[in-house]
């Protein structure tokens, strides 16, 4: 027997809108270019410097935009930028709002560095494929490619300020193994290098309860969706995720839900 997986649905959270994308630049300058916003940029924007050296100014700061940096601006602020050593090499790209910036935790008017310069070049030479191309769709295409752009930059950042790959790693492991059985300090040995307090102290914390709490919770969750899509009997369900015996796991399962197995399926019957 095999046990149902349990169902992974979007947490309905409030959150602004996409960026809509609007346009991109592809620059290569020397010491003759130099632009000038007196009444700052029309939408806001984003600078992507490959190589060479850039600067901005806005609001009496003055940023130098680096090999493998980003910047975000903002619009309707007066500002200027230009090249600083006679080669920069740059993306620009424009779009519609900075909610979505702000909502991704990426700072505005602060460089930022990234790893992920290559894949920034990918997607924005793409971006510039499908803009020159303009096939069925394009439109979609064109902001499908900045959120992911968007997307990987808000994931470095993120993964530089939580990360944890240990406990990511048991988490994945956890959902992975649902029907299996579990011991936390098999866990512990097999997946971190931590020592056992501090194991659970960080999974605590992450996740808010203990290891044997989510798991329980996991199987718990498989076994409702076995309830609501299988024609397995209690019985079976209990064994196939490893609980003591059915009267254990329908007592767990009671006392979790607020009713029996059996009481859940024929509810779940009548209102399907």
């Amino acid at each position: 027997m095999t046990y149902m997986n349990i169902p992974y649905q979007l947490t309905e959270l409030p959150s602004p809108p996409p960026c809509q994308f609007k346009s991109i630049w592809k620059v290569q300058a020397n010491n003759a270019y130099q632009v000038v916003q007196s009444q700052g940029l029309s939408t806001p924007g984003l600078f992507v410097t490959l190589e060479g050296k850039g600067k901005f100014v806005q609001e009496d700061t003055t940023i130098e935009l680096t090999p493998g940096t980003i910047l975000f601006v903002k619009a309707s602020t007066p500002c200027s930028y230009e090249c600083a050593e006679d080669d920069w090499k740059f993306y620009f790209l424009h779009f519609d709002q900075l909610d979505m910036i702000h909502h991704l935790g990426l700072p505005i008017g602060q460089q930022i560095a990234t790893s992920k310069i290559h894949e920034a070049i990918r997607l924005c030479e793409r971006l510039i494929d499908t803009l020159i191309i303009q096939s069925i769709g394009y439109d979609y295409a064109a902001n499908l490619t900045l959120q992911e752009l968007l997307l990987i930059f808000a994931g470095e950042q993120t993964t530089r300020m939580t990360s944890n790959s240990d406990m990511e790693r048991i988490l994945f492991q956890m959902h992975r193994n649902i029907g299996g059985q579990f011991r936390s300090e098999d866990f512990i040995t097999s997946n971190s290098g931590l020592s056992r307090t501090a194991f659970f102290s960080q999974f605590r914390e992450m996740t808010g309860k203990s290891p044997t709490q989510y798991m329980l919770e996991l199987k718990l969750a498989s076994a409702k969706a076995s309830l609501e899509s299988t024609n397995l009997s209690v019985k079976e369900i209990a064994a196939t995720l490893h609980f003591y015996d059915e009267f254990h796991f329908s007592k767990t399962f009671k006392k979790h839900y607020g009713i029996s197995p059996r009481s859940y399926r024929q509810a779940f019957s009548r209102l399907n």
